[in-house]
């Protein structure tokens, strides 16, 4: 079997750019792993830059970006079984999967295999829960963890009262119904990681995002709200939906937004990184890959590393 070419990296380094042309050269088709470009008509603020999945006069066929309406809340498991369905439909055809994206929990995810419970949702524990400041609900779930015998990945659990919510909703169910957990399947991989240094990526983020605003970032979001999406349910995704949201409902001024987003995706960076670092130390091996590098370099050394030619 094909080893899945997995390719991950923080936001601006360039991985879906690499990642196309890895896949003209390798007859491959792209799988996305970014939490927020599952959404239609959510273009602009995910950077779905689907300009980038054009090499030379060639469409690459990109897999997983635009399959759900913007309001809904899509989670890991719906991603695994996504992600299984696009990656047998691509390897059945003979062609090479590449994994392309920055969320590292769906990564990580496909790579470790985790295996997963469908839950559905509770609507009477979330009224119950709701108005919980964070902390509370850090110590509700911490607790709820003891007796199901499970642990938090890291703190992704716990990065929002949201997702501490769901962690709670999920531990619940277990208690007073254990599901069988779904078995996934072990995939042979390779991991490239795209690795830009601080100040590269500091520029890269604040020009990309005064292009992203120029092209109609705030435009789209109005027009999101203009179709009867909740401005609660474009804040729950974060980054550009949160700061342009409460930009366009007026809570703040425009430059405002801007020094909070750009401070906000920095963050957000690090944060990437971390998790990638994380995956290192839980015995993941990436093989790095300059950012800076131009491109028919970084496809040279990404081809001799999926080859299997050894890195001194």
């Amino acid at each position: 079997m094909e080893k899945l070419i997995t390719i991950l990296g923080p936001t601006a380094s360039g991985k879906t750019e690499l990642a196309a042309h890895l896949a003209a050269e390798t007859n491959g088709e792209i799988i996305s792993a970014d939490s927020r470009q599952v959404y239609r008509r959510m273009d602009i603020g995910t950077g779905k830059d689907l300009a980038d999945y054009t090499v030379g006069d060639r469409q690459i066929p990109y897999h997983l970006i635009d399959i759900c309406e913007p309001g809904t809340k899509y989670n890991l498991f719906e991603y695994q079984q996504d992600f299984l369905e696009a990656y047998n439909d691509i390897t059945a055809r003979g062609r090479q999967p590449i994994l392309c994206g920055g969320t590292g929990l769906y990564i990580e995810s496909v790579l470790k295999g985790y295996t997963l419970s469908p839950v559905p949702q509770n609507p009477q524990l979330r009224a119950e829960l709701e108005g919980k400041s964070l902390e509370e609900l850090t110590a509700m779930l911490t607790e709820l963890k003891k007796e199901t015998g499970t642990t938090m990945h890291n703190t992704t659990d716990v990065d929002t009262a949201q997702r501490a919510i769901r962690a709670i909703e999920i531990e619940q169910h277990n208690l007073q119904s254990p599901m069988p957990e779904r078995a996934f399947p072990k995939i042979p991989y390779v991991i490239l990681g795209v690795n830009i240094d601080r100040e590269h990526r500091r520029e890269k983020i604040t020009r990309r995002l005064k292009t992203r605003l120029d092209e109609g970032m705030t435009e789209e979001i109005r027009g999101l709200l203009d179709s009867g999406i909740p401005a609660e349910d474009l804040i729950y995704y974060g980054l550009e939906y949160k700061y342009v949201t409460e930009y366009v409902i007026g809570k703040t001024t425009r430059d405002e937004m801007f020094r909070q987003l750009e401070i906000a995706i920095h963050q957000f960076a690090k944060r990437q990184m971390t998790w990638f670092r994380g995956m290192e130390r839980r015995g993941f091996r990436i093989h790095w890959i300059d950012a800076m590098q131009p491109i028919d370099e970084k496809v040279s050394r990404a081809l001799r590393i999926i080859g299997g030619e050894t890195e001194a």
